[in-house]
């Protein structure tokens, strides 16, 4: 039987994304260079803190001007901090095929809702999905098993009716341990067509 659900992450799969970009646009409004910020920004403990819920977006921005000195507008600093993005365009034409063939999809990501507000407004594909388990909401960040816990409860599905892309090997890992079936994403074509095995009723009608 083919899975129920194909469930994506996000950067690094669907999105490129780059900190050093923001840190190179927040650099000329901040006491510090865009070396000192991007290492503010880049998986730091303070970006941890906003993706897991425990910070809210304005507690964020007051972090980030504190510790950079950073004296442009809120509203700059969001553009800037959310502006890191380029789409993986096989990875977006995989997920609209799926779409096209009745394939429900979910969207699984350690983010915040600084970049979900740009990705929204920016990336049709977002809205794309048939629901959502966004760390900054569910309050757990992949690999935590509460976040697994969220998509299971989410689609009503579990084990194998779960097919999991990830870039990731500590989150494929843990998906794989509640049963999933997993892809370890690493290019665009590998994982398409490591995808398109898993529905052998479509061989015929991909494009």
């Amino acid at each position: 039987m083919p899975p129920e659900v194909v469930v994506f992450d996000l950067g690094k799969v669907l999105l490129e994304f780059d900190y050093g970009l923001a840190a190179r646009a927040l650099a000329p409004a901040s006491l510090r260079d865009a070396a000192h910020i991007r290492q503010v920004l880049d998986q730091s403990p303070l970006l941890h803190r906003l993706e897991s819920g425990q910070l809210d977006e304005e507690g964020f921005e007051q972090e980030v001007r504190q510790e950079t000195g950073y004296s442009g507008t809120r509203d700059d600093f969001r553009r800037h901090f959310g502006d890191i993005f380029s789409e993986v365009p096989e990875m977006i034409a995989l997920h609209a095929q799926l779409k096209r063939h009745g394939v429900r999809t979910v969207l699984f990501s350690n983010t915040n809702g600084l970049a979900v507000d740009h990705i929204r407004s920016r990336y049709p594909v977002f809205s794309e999905f048939d629901g959502w388990v966004l760390s900054y909401q569910a309050g757990a960040m992949k690999p935590d098993a509460r976040a697994y816990q969220a998509v299971e409860s989410l689609t009503g599905c579990a084990g194998p009716s779960l097919l999991y892309v990830d870039d990731r090997p500590e989150n494929i890992e843990a998906g794989r341990r509640r049963g999933w079936r997993t892809i370890l994403h690493q290019a665009p074509a590998v994982t398409r067509d490591a995808v398109r095995r898993q529905f052998p009723a479509l061989s015929s009608v991909w494009e």
